[in-house]
């Protein structure tokens, strides 16, 4: 060992194992331990070297305020215990706080409609993702749900829209119903149905009445057209 090294563990043990009588009445050894790994014990003892708050700002504002003093909504400070301590009193106060609305929410939630969109192979390693472009759109004046999506084995020229009242003990008309675009902007009727044939992009609600899409030319070539579009819902 170099007399540096010597050095180094001459000072931790002066600082750290040096006497203390007061804490010679408490259980275990009676001098003061790293004060690093005395944080870190998963253990309900109060520490052996509490952090000296005299003078934290933290604490002098707190102190001094007196609405924030008694606020439930600051965690309690536990200066005598470890962070293992504080972690356990911090876990169970969420979970209080989750428990009630994932209760209530879990009753209120329940299966209105089930609908069969595709069938998948039996290996879930190998199917590939068909369900895309899933957005959701809540028409507020006539209490509807909306849902846009594609599925891309079926058909990538179709949206589907899928139409469901807020209110699951009434039903509507068309719950559920796909828009396919295929070559519907050819200039005639002569033009060849794979030369402009469109898939779409991406899709959202305008508003309530409106479905705006973005089209792309399915052909592999380059400058592929791009097409905006607004679809009425009637």
């Amino acid at each position: 060992m170099t007399q540096k090294d010597i050095t180094f563990v001459a000072d931790f043990l002066t600082e750290h194992f040096n006497e203390a009588p007061e804490l010679y009445n408490r259980k275990g050894k009676y001098f003061n331990v790293e004060r690093v790994g005395q944080y870190l014990k998963d253990e309900d003892d109060e520490l052996v070297s509490p952090p000296n708050t005299e003078g934290n700002q933290w604490f002098n504002f707190l102190k001094d305020s007196t609405h924030l003093k008694e606020s439930p909504l600051l965690f309690p400070y536990y200066p005598e215990k470890s962070l293992h301590f504080v972690k356990r009193q911090m876990e169970g106060v969420i979970d209080q706080c989750l428990q009630k609305p994932a209760d209530v929410i879990g009753k209120s939630v329940h299966q209105a409609v089930c609908m069969s969109l595709y069938k998948v192979s039996q290996s879930e390693d190998s199917t590939p993702q068909l369900f895309k472009l899933p957005y959701l759109w809540n028409d507020k004046t006539s209490n509807l749900h909306y849902v846009l999506f594609t599925i891309l084995e079926n058909s990538i020229s179709k949206i589907h829209i899928l139409r469901r009242h807020t209110d699951t003990s009434r039903s509507v008309s068309n719950g559920i119903l796909a828009v396919e675009f295929g070559n519907f902007l050819n200039n005639s009727i002569n033009e060849s149905s794979d030369s402009r044939c469109y898939s779409c992009l991406d899709a959202h609600f305008y508003d309530d009445d409106t479905v705006t899409v973005v089209l792309k030319e399915s052909v592999q070539q380059e400058g592929k057209e791009r097409v905006l579009a607004q679809l009425p819902l009637s």
